[in-house]
């Protein structure tokens, strides 16, 4: 980092609002005064009668190292002699009323000591040789726009801890969290506020200094080594950044000199009484210095890729939080706060001019125009804007039990009224995991099977939408509890509980699912990129859309079922003539679902539907997603047939409407894999197998190209299942199950064929699952069993609670 002369063009930047490099003039720098090494300590204090630079190389003492006005008047000076790295030091400002002095950190200092402590501490900022040459290049030929941006925001201090609940430092999150992001495919990590803080339960968005990056868990340049080994594994690096408030620690800011200097002199507008913290004054040319300053540097000195930008929306309106009274209108009589816009313009359009390919993240919660827009098209400047009102809808929408989604169709897809009015990214982010909120499983409603099937289906709907993605660390393995800040994230489950396990292993195959296929983020930000199939089917709560890329021909067909209902049957139009695949489905079993798919070709049919002259027919799972394209097309994903191990028939008809409105729904049948099971026991199992009666079922469909060969469904495995002893709960559990199981005629299903007029009637055996997708299935998690999904219903289930939430109990349930 280079070290400014003090001249005079840079002084008349600095109190004009564009010296853009402020931290080169002030703060601590060493450098050498007439042959002598030591440092040099600037700092800007127009309203302080005297001031000087104290610590604990001259024992405190505010007489031993007086600072001189330079010739502007508002900069004081001083080079202490000798002086080198980890020096604690502040600076003892007299008001301009005499009285005590006042200690304050270096605003623009580099380091400082570890809390609780509060002083700053010097810094050599130019020891670090970085090795991202590669990375930066790469990025300088590449818009964002048109990538995969699938962010994992993180909290320092909470994401992992070591076995004593110590911070990892930033060299170990090098290690083991830019591992872990790269495994599961994130291509960015988003940091809560890392600028040094003094309360961990602000969570850093209460900052004291806002050039140094906190010492919680090292030094800068352990920190640029974190930044350096995420680019090396091509991840990049977004931080919090909050310019709109800063706290009241008399460390900090506020009242720096005696009076208000970061702050307007305006206590309506300084005081965020909401927050309890005090607001920049966004109109003095020096503090536009100061932030501008801060957030290049932490593009120049850190490596970072981009900035979100937190409450921007308290930033621009005037009466944000506020109440009648406490807020003044512009001159215009209007709430915006017109200072702040064009602050933030500036900022945008300065960081843009340095950094083009930078990420400037507006966390902005109303509906402000244009916020990630040009200046020169008369928008705020920011090249992105998360996407509150998305959020709160769709958690509004999971939240509520399958059965009343129906009427609340308006929050899964009022969305798309805007989608394309801003480049969004779809956040899900920390605010909503903590203060009674509850974690997104938790949200999840229904049993405890349900909870893990809603939140899969839920991600898979967030990526089929357009935008680019977020989402809160412990949220890809269902954790049950809140957030908390002062604690580790809650790894055990992963290791401990199956179902845990299987959704952490769906997040990683759904976030390379997304990386992979580029029709999912090509076009985010055009209606070219996206096409509602199907959004009115209220009363099945599925929608079905279409995602393109650039090349129209290379699109996804995307199938979102949020109820627990099977839909079979079930008919859409899709956009071309062809035959489509299943290339992804969150209802697979090895993600802890009930391992309803569609295996094998599904021809299109020349019946229109939809608005399109093609359509096919389908087996929608339960809360699932399923995704769908063109057999042959290019592009990633793998038709299910050749990727899942269990012998699935999705049956199909020629029949217009959903066929989920008739009696004689379709079925399907799952042949589950036989578990492993000891040599001890596979003679007796065998045996018990045989004794068995088979129960198999040819059903024959009859389409209007071709007639489908008869198959078999797949014989219920409870039986062949050698029990092991169990708890009076799970005896309780698998009595429900067997009395769900009992033999059931079905009726016989009358088919017509589209060329033909005669009738084929077929006679269907008794079955032993009666239309169940599954019987019973071994929960390993509890010991437990539970039973399965229904064709139409759900059959009586065991409800098996968290081991780390509630007591267990057994109960039966019924749809």
């Amino acid at each position: 980092m280079k070290t400014s002369a003090l001249s005079e063009f840079d002084l008349y930047l600095f109190h004009q609002g564009t010296n853009y490099h402020a931290q080169e003039m002030l703060g601590a720098h060493f450098i050498e005064r007439d042959g002598k090494r030591g440092v040099r300590f600037t700092v800007w204090a127009p309203n302080a009668k005297s001031v000087s630079v104290v610590g604990g190389f001259n024992d405190w003492d505010a007489n031993a190292q007086p600072m001189q006005r330079i010739r502007d008047g508002e900069i004081w000076e001083t080079f202490v002699e000798g002086l080198g790295e980890g020096e604690i030091y502040k600076y003892a400002i007299e008001p301009q009323w005499g009285g005590p002095r006042i200690m304050k950190a270096d605003p623009y200092g580099f380091y400082a000591e570890k809390k609780p402590q509060t002083a700053s501490r010097t810094y050599d900022m130019n020891h670090y040789e970085w090795k991202d040459a590669a990375w930066q290049e790469k990025k300088a030929h590449e818009s964002s726009y048109e990538r995969p941006m699938l962010t994992y925001e993180v909290h320092a201090g909470s994401w992992r801890r070591t076995l004593d609940s110590e911070y990892l430092s930033y060299r170990d999150m090098a290690d083991q969290l830019v591992s872990y992001v790269k495994e599961m495919h994130y291509t960015h990590i988003e940091f809560m506020p890392l600028c040094e803080h003094p309360y961990d339960g602000s969570w850093g968005y209460q900052a004291t200094g806002y050039f140094a990056v906190t010492s919680r868990y090292g030094t800068p340049d352990d920190f640029r080594y974190l930044v350096d080994t995420a680019h090396a594994n091509d991840i990049g690096i977004i931080m919090d950044w909050v310019p709109g408030h800063f706290c009241k620690d008399e460390q900090g800011l506020r009242h720096f000199d005696g009076k208000n200097l970061y702050e307007s002199d305006n206590e309506q507008r300084a005081e965020n009484w909401e927050w309890g913290t005090t607001n920049f004054d966004y109109g003095r040319t020096e503090v536009q210095s100061f932030l501008i300053s801060n957030a290049l540097f932490w593009f120049e000195e850190f490596h970072i890729d981009g900035l979100r930008i937190d409450a921007v929306a308290n930033m621009l309106y005037l009466n944000y939080g506020r109440k009648d009274g406490e807020w003044q209108p512009n001159k215009y009589g209007d709430t915006g706060n017109l200072e702040a816009m064009e602050f933030l313009k500036k900022l945008n359009e300065t960081i843009f001019k340095y950094h083009p390919q930078a990420l400037m993240i507006a966390e902005e919660s109303t509906s402000w125009p244009l916020i990630s827009k040009p200046v020169y098209m008369g928008g705020m400047g920011f090249n992105y804007k998360w996407n509150m009102g998305w959020m709160n809808d769709m958690l509004d929408y999971v939240s509520l039990d399958p059965i009343y989604r129906k009427w609340n169709q308006d929050k899964l897809t009022f969305s798309l009224m805007y989608a394309f009015s801003e480049n969004f990214v779809l956040p899900l982010s920390h605010d909503e995991v903590v203060h009674g909120k509850c974690s997104l499983i938790s949200k999840m409603p229904g049993d405890y099977w349900q909870k893990f099937a809603g939140l899969r289906g839920f991600f898979g709907y967030w990526m089929a939408h357009p935008g680019k993605k977020l989402l809160f660390m412990g949220g890809e393995y269902g954790q049950f509890i809140e957030w908390n800040f002062d604690d580790s994230l809650d790894w055990h489950l992963v290791e401990q509980y199956p179902m845990h396990t299987k959704m952490l292993a769906y997040s990683k195959a759904l976030n390379k699912f997304y990386v992979d296929n580029k029709e999912l983020w090509q076009v985010d930000f055009d209606w070219n990129g996206f096409q509602w199939i199907d959004c009115n089917d209220n009363e099945n709560s599925v929608v079905a859309l279409v995602r393109r890329a650039e090349e129209r021909s290379d699109f996804l067909v995307c199938v979102h079922n949020f109820t627990p209902e099977v839909r079979h049957g079930y008919r859409i139009g899709v956009p071309t003539k062809g035959t489509y695949v299943e290339v992804f489905n969150s209802d697979l079993e090895e993600f802890g679902g009930s391992g309803v798919v569609n295996a094998g070709d599904i021809a299109s049919e020349d019946y229109p539907f939809h608005g399109r002259d093609q359509s096919i027919v389908i087996t929608v799972p339960p809360l699932a997603t399923v995704f769908y394209r063109l057999k042959g097309q290019s592009g990633a994903g793998t038709p299910i047939s050749e990727t899942v191990k269990t012998d699935v028939v999705a049956e199909r008809r020629r029949a217009g409407g959903r066929g989920t409105e008739t009696v004689d729904k379709k079925k399907v049948a799952v042949k589950k894999a036989a578990p492993k099971k000891t040599a001890a026991k596979k003679d007796a199992s065998e045996a018990e197998a045989k004794a068995a009666p088979k129960r198999r079922t040819a059903t024959k469909t009859t389409s209007a190209a071709t007639k489908k060969r008869a198959t078999k469904s797949a014989a219920s495995d409870a039986a062949a299942e050698t029990p092991k002893k169990r708890t009076p709960a799970a005896k309780t559990a698998t009595a429900a199950a067997e009395t769900a199981a009992a033999p059931k005629k079905r009726t016989a299903t009358k088919r017509t064929a589209a060329k033909k007029d005669e009738d084929a009637v077929q006679t269907v055996k008794k079955t032993a699952s009666a239309r169940g997708v599954k019987t019973a299935v071994k929960d390993t998690e509890t010991g437990k069993k539970k039973t399965g999904m229904t064709a139409a219903k759900k059959t009586a289930r065991k409800t098996v609670q968290d081991t780390e939430s509630a007591p267990k109990k057994a109960r039966a349930a019924k749809v």
